[in-house]
């Protein structure tokens, strides 16, 4: 990604029609004549319209394959005879993997071509998910290592395709794209748990749920090699790349540390990713254990365990994605018309909304299995609303000489606080809470530990709503950003020539 990543600051993800218009429309609009076939990001109207539904395709195979594992976990316990916590590890060392990596593809994308560097990291990503496939009963760490090694190709995609996006399409239609994008995640990861559980459930080995997403990410690489256009960066927004002046990384860090509206929607968002990553691995397994417990099925014996209640987590995740990303941007969109504080206080309001539901579907999962799903599905759509959003905030108020960076470290924060610890934290607060190896402890041990998602969530809402404080300040500082301030001029001292910076002779 270089210099003009996911949005302008100039031309927000939920703007309004009223906000500058970049080349394409103005030129559209001028003397009555339609705008010419290739716009000013040098990416014709169709072949961007194809690159958003193939960028939207690999997302989704992105969150098939990080939530496969989970569909299919019971069976990798059994398989491994693993404890909780060290199948806590299988989700933690593939998000820290994909979390220390994304700077660098961060910084990589901010300087070249973006598709070559997400075609090699598919490749590779696909590769590894494949050979995972094939681990012996007795090497778990090789398991371990292979999903961690899959992290390495999807920081290479996550950091990244946003900001082609955003060089695609600016205002509304900006708005729209991004959200289809951001369907991808919440439709994906339920996908993940269902291809996982009937996959393996049909082939009567968990292995081969893991051998379906190798072969659709190959066609991905084909479709970017082949269709996808590389657009410039920043020059629909009127703010081409030449005009920019890139700064140092360490300039960079250091802008964006000032940037209150991104620090504290960044750290909003880690509690977002806290709850999800905890919700997505352990949420079969506990809702298995509770049909257990209460004696609507068998103990898992002999593997394929959890393939009902995989499915129907899935099937929730893909609904509820829907209609929380939906509602979420459609309610901000209206919010906006009294108050320019409406995106993050939707995404504050989603959280602090999800935590009561959340808590209540985690306690009555020992007492109503229809309860749970109804309290799960309210939780998980009001949870989903601020995926669009908090990226909306992200690429409007950051320039876009800064913003695969900024995507860069909101994932490093996000995951390294987030969903980088929290499977692994759940599982190890079960294990050490689990008095004995019944199906009882089995059940309850795992019940309190999921509840720290609730409280998470309430702290993630108050990080938003604090966000609300700063964001016309900061998206204002975005939007008439002028390069010039991060350049020395010469000054006269002394009879010889000093560098000093613009801002401190233009008092």
């Amino acid at each position: 990604m270089s210099l003009g990543d996911p949005t302008s600051d100039s031309a927000p993800f939920l703007s309004d029609d009223s906000e500058t218009e970049g080349p394409e429309e103005r030129g559209a609009g001028a003397g009555g004549q339609g705008a010419p076939e290739e716009s000013a990001s040098g990416v014709s109207r169709v072949r961007a319209l194809l690159t958003v539904f193939i960028l939207c395709y690999i997302n989704l195979l992105n969150y098939m394959d990080r939530f496969t594992v989970a569909g299919v976990l019971p069976d990798i316990e059994h398989y491994f005879g693993i404890d909780d916590g060290k199948s806590g590890l299988l989700q933690t060392v593939f998000i820290c993997s994909y979390m220390f990596l994304a700077p660098v593809f961060g910084y990589l994308g901010d300087r070249y071509n973006r598709k070559y560097i997400m075609s090699v990291g598919i490749t590779f990503w696909s590769l590894v998910t494949l050979a995972s496939s094939y681990t012996p009963k007795d090497h778990f760490w090789a398991l371990l290592l292979t999903r961690g090694l899959v992290g390495v190709g999807e920081a290479s995609y996550s950091t990244i395709a946003p900001t082609i996006i955003a060089d695609l399409y600016v205002k509304g239609k900006r708005t729209n794209m991004l959200s289809i994008f951001y369907f991808a995640i919440p439709v994906g990861s339920g996908l993940g748990y269902i291809l996982g559980s009937q996959v393996s459930n049909l082939a009567k080995d968990w292995h081969w749920a893991l051998r379906v997403t190798p072969g659709l990410g190959l066609i991905a690489v084909l479709l970017l090699l082949f269709v996808v256009k590389e657009p410039k960066r920043g020059a629909i927004e009127a703010r081409p790349e030449h005009h920019l002046h890139q700064t140092g990384w360490l300039k960079d860090l250091q802008a964006l540390s000032k940037n209150y509206s991104f620090v504290l929607s960044t750290l909003g968002f880690t509690a977002v990713a806290f709850v999800t990553g905890s919700l997505a691995l352990w949420a079969p397994t506990f809702l298995f254990r509770a049909s257990v417990f209460n004696g609507e099925r068998a103990p898992c014996v002999e593997g394929n365990c959890a393939s009902s209640d995989s499915l129907i987590f899935g099937a929730i995740t893909c609904v509820t994605g829907v209609l929380g990303v939906g509602s979420g941007v459609q309610v901000s969109r209206k919010l906006r018309t009294r108050t320019p504080r409406a995106d993050p206080l939707v995404c504050a309001a989603g959280l602090l909304l999800s935590s009561p539901f959340l808590y209540l579907a985690i306690v009555f999962a020992q007492d109503s299995t229809i309860a749970t799903y109804v309290f799960i599905f309210l939780g998980e759509t009001f949870l989903s609303m601020n995926w669009a959003i908090v990226a909306d905030i992200l690429l409007y108020v950051v320039v876009p000489t800064r913003r695969s960076t900024a995507e860069a470290l909101q994932i490093v924060i996000s995951h390294l606080l987030g969903d980088a610890g929290s499977p692994y934290l759940i599982g190890v607060v079960s294990d050490s809470l689990r008095q004995t190896d019944s199906f009882l402890w089995q059940f309850r041990s795992l019940q309190l530990s999921l509840l720290l998602c609730s409280f998470v969530a309430v702290i993630g809402g108050a990080f938003f709503l604090a966000t609300a404080l700063f964001i016309e300040q900061d998206r204002n500082r975005a939007e008439n950003y002028n390069p010039s301030d991060d350049e020395p001029i010469v000054v006269p001292k002394s009879g010889r020539s000093t560098r000093v910076p613009v801002s401190s002779v233009l008092i």
